[in-house]
């Protein structure tokens, strides 16, 4: 027997349907294009589940060291950069995105566009990520503020602004909302997405993301846009950005068109592996680079350790241990200080 559950705002049933009846269903309090009444796989709570879980994992190395983690941050932003300004026809690559970015160099053969397109993009996250705190509910100031980073430099008359009449999209099943309406679908969207309507937040995401798209609330820059708020939920989970690659295009514009049909499924799994994806660049580089790493305190009560927690801390402050400091607090190895002890002993030798 399997579970059929019905979210609603404030109310919550639980019915035992068949094995054949696998679905989730999640409703918001409104019921336009049914947006708001998502069905979800059982296959795709397990994936969920495990993204969780590898969240909590992530969650046991924090705090994490500053040089490890704007190591991973600084790679994944170029990245993302890449693949979002990629997905809308930038055809910088990703080694000259990154000599854009690390280098300032400008390359030869590719438009003046194309290179604010990427530094207007590394703006939008650093923007991004100072939002990006434990309890943060997105605004349509920011939303503003984010598209007004996309399109600086490129189209100013646009940028930060909502669209004044109506657009079509290239290759979509659908056409977007009068643009009259949109103020008011935005604002019905940020409401939804502010309240606790929906039992798995990575579906409520897939959802904003769909809907964001949907009601394409700028001229130019919603793609870029939608992504870099995608994130932004997921980032203030303390989740990392879910990275849409440029290889995956297509089946993105696919599963954009599904869910404009109702179908989110596709959608969902797509952001999902993405998700997936930076977790375990993150947890690879983390087992790696910072599984033995932990507070002086702590290392001293090992009973190979002569020193005391003063001495220690001497020796970090002073660099003759590999050690970091984070938030006031002196975190080392304990090979560390052995290597230390070891190399002490040569000498007196």
């Amino acid at each position: 027997m399997n579970s059929l559950i019905v979210f609603n705002i404030g109310i919550l049933f639980l019915n035992y349907l068949p094995i054949l009846k696998k679905k989730i269903y999640l409703c918001g309090k409104y019921e336009t294009m049914d947006w708001k009444k998502v069905s979800l796989e059982y296959e795709f709570m397990n994936y969920v589940s495990k993204l969780n879980k590898k969240k909590q994992h992530l969650d046991t190395f924090r705090p994490i060291p500053s040089y490890i983690l704007n190591t991973i941050k600084d790679n994944l932003n170029i990245e993302w950069t890449y693949n979002s300004n990629n997905i809308e026809g930038n055809t910088l690559t990703l080694l000259e995105t990154r000599m854009v970015l690390e280098e300032g160099i400008t390359v030869k053969g590719k438009s003046l566009r194309e290179h604010f397109e990427v530094v207007n993009h590394q703006e939008a996250i650093e923007y991004v990520e100072f939002l990006a705190k434990p309890g943060y509910k997105i605004t349509e100031k920011d939303i503003l503020e984010i598209h007004s980073l996309v399109l600086n430099k490129i189209e100013k008359d646009f940028a930060g602004r909502l669209r004044t009449a109506g657009v079509r999209i290239t290759g979509a099943n659908f056409i977007p909302p009068n643009a009259y309406k949109v103020p008011e679908l935005l604002t019905e969207l940020l409401y939804w997405t502010s309240e606790d309507n929906i039992a798995h937040f990575i579906a409520k995401v897939c959802v904003f993301h769909h809907r964001f798209v949907w009601i394409h609330p700028f001229f130019d820059g919603n793609g870029r846009t939608a992504r870099l708020l995608t994130n932004l939920l997921l980032m203030k989970e303390g989740f990392p950005p879910a990275i849409i690659l440029s290889a995956d295009r297509k089946r993105y514009y696919e599963a954009l068109n599904l869910a404009n049909e109702g179908n989110y499924s596709k959608l969902m799994y797509l952001i999902a592996q993405a998700l997936d994806r930076s977790l375990t660049i993150y947890l690879s580089n983390l087992d790696d680079t910072a599984g033995d790493f932990d507070s002086i305190s702590n290392i001293i009560e090992e009973p190979s350790i002569p020193y005391g927690q003063e001495y220690v801390s001497l020796l970090a402050r002073k660099g003759k241990i590999e050690a970091y400091k984070e938030n006031g607090v002196w975190f080392t190895k304990k090979s560390a200080i052995e290597e230390y002890q070891k190399n002490r002993k040569r000498i007196r030798k």
